[in-house]
């Protein structure tokens, strides 16, 4: 059993172990909900441009303006650096790899660094 007397000279780190979960476990999820932002913001522009919506129903178009204004501030930076290949736009793409490649495994490996306490 870990008492105050053992953890003295070491890492506060294992108190605050539920807290660093829970607050790592949130940014997890809020990471995902943002991931299936971006899917549907790729679905709405692909039915607005096969004309399957009409843009000019109020709850479609507030809906996609929503999408439109939770995804543009990154997809804007990486639609300067990648043009669109053959008119499509690979930015919700790229967004997407580097969510799932980059942001995830940095996130697990500092939240096993915090558990572990070799911050």
């Amino acid at each position: 059993m870990i008492t105050d007397a053992t953890l003295r000279g070491h890492s506060p780190v294992l108190k605050v172990g539920p807290l660093v979960t829970i607050v790592f476990q949130l940014l997890f999820e809020l990471i995902q909900l943002y991931t299936w932002v971006v899917l549907s913001a790729c679905l709405f522009s692909f039915l607005l441009g096969f004309g399957i919506l009409d843009p000019r129903q109020p709850v479609v178009w507030k809906i996609y303006n929503f999408l439109s204004r939770m995804t543009e501030p990154l997809l804007q930076p990486i639609r300067s650096i990648l043009p669109a290949v053959a008119n499509i736009d690979l930015s919700p793409l790229v967004l997407l790899l580097l969510i799932q490649y980059v942001l995830y495994p940095v996130l697990g490996k500092i939240y096993a660094m915090l558990m572990v306490g070799i911050a």
